[in-house]
């Protein structure tokens, strides 16, 4: 018999959101934002706030929160020419090498060098795919050290800034729990949880368990098949303690429910469930494309922010939700005029 999802286009996962609804700046409290609640039982969904959450936990619940710490991965500087160049570092392949999405790309040819502070430069070593180059960086001290004096909050592009106060993003595209650097970008469902609200969950019987995946290119980089069949999130490196797999072990053998904060939890904890029932702990590469079809064994519910059209991001959330629901309540999310992206509201799907 055929897989009826195997025919499903990334078209079939898009919407229209009018722009005005693409948040700009973080809520002023980070748990005041709104909570669209996705039923899949009753197929519905109900409008609530961020503050509810704990009425949807369960004494035994595990909630499971990616503590990956963003670095300020957004390097501007000029060519020798002079020309403008921006740099998103996306990974290290070697020490000081580093695959990073440049603009303009074209004009950054073998040899030239980039210059983006006193203490920080760099030289083109190779021209690579989709916008990105190889760069060999030389700085003046510890590289991170200088790329926390030097480097830029790397803001997603819909996220727009005045160049001259570019980075009061800081501490707010930060979890509150955030502790293991290594992330180009933020786990953004987290960014509405506060000490308060782990402090009201726990009160309500739940336990909280921190894994870490840093997020990476793979997370957010553009659907580039037409059909499903054909996508392939790049693999992104995760770690479970032996403490977080005891606890999750613990909760599946009891019958409680794992609460997965983020679609990048999501991917780790399933990629960790292994065929005997248990979560295999240590490092690891997620190398798990979740579309429609798939069959969820770790996560049994899942809070998320508002995706991109077409990403594959929202491919997953349909995945786990069912794409019918999910995309009728994007629709309902749009006509409600909830906040859409990082610092928009969240989703959670029970």
């Amino acid at each position: 018999m055929s897989n009826p999802f195997e025919t499903m286009k990334i078209s079939d996962f898009d919407y229209e959101l009018p722009a005005e609804l693409i948040a700009q700046t973080a809520a002023e409290k980070r748990d005041g934002s709104r909570m669209l609640v996705v039923d899949r039982g009753s197929a519905g969904c109900t409008d609530r706030m961020f503050a509810d959450l704990p009425s949807f936990v369960r004494a035994g619940d595990v909630i499971v929160v990616n503590n990956t710490k963003v670095f300020p991965a957004r390097l501007i500087g000029r060519s020798e020419t002079g020309a403008r160049v921006e740099a998103f570092l996306i990974n290290e392949t070697a020490d000081g090498y580093w695959n990073v999405l440049a603009r303009p790309a074209k004009r950054l040819h073998p040899g030239k060098r980039i210059i983006f502070d006193k203490v920080l430069s760099a030289v083109v070593v190779e021209k690579l795919r989709d916008g990105k180059v190889l760069l060999k960086f030389e700085s003046d001290g510890d590289f991170y050290d200088v790329l926390n004096s030097v480097g830029l909050t790397p803001l997603p592009p819909y996220i727009k800034r005045d160049r001259t106060n570019i980075d009061t993003d800081r501490e707010r595209y930060q979890t509150v729990y955030a502790s293991e650097r290594g992330a180009i970008a933020a786990p953004t469902a987290g960014l509405h949880f506060t000490p308060e609200m782990f402090e009201r969950l726990r009160a309500a019987g739940a336990e909280i368990a921190e894994i870490t995946l840093h997020v990476g290119y793979g997370t957010f980089e553009p659907v580039r098949a037409d059909d499903l069949a054909d996508h392939r999130v790049s693999p992104e490196s995760y770690n479970i303690s032996e403490a977080a797999a005891e606890k999750l072990d613990q909760a599946k053998s009891a019958g409680s429910r794992i609460i997965a904060i983020g679609t990048t939890t999501t991917r780790a904890l399933e990629s960790a469930f292994a065929a005997n029932g248990r979560f295999e702990c240590g490092d690891h590469l997620a190398d798990l494309t979740i579309t429609p079809g798939y069959r969820f064994r770790a996560v049994d519910v899942l809070l998320t922010n508002f995706h991109l059209p077409q990403s594959s991001l929202l491919v997953l959330t349909s995945s786990f939700g069912g794409h019918q629901l999910i995309m009728d309540s994007y629709r309902h999310a749009v006509s409600s005029a909830y906040r859409f992206y990082s610092y928009g509201d969240c989703m959670l799907i029970v």
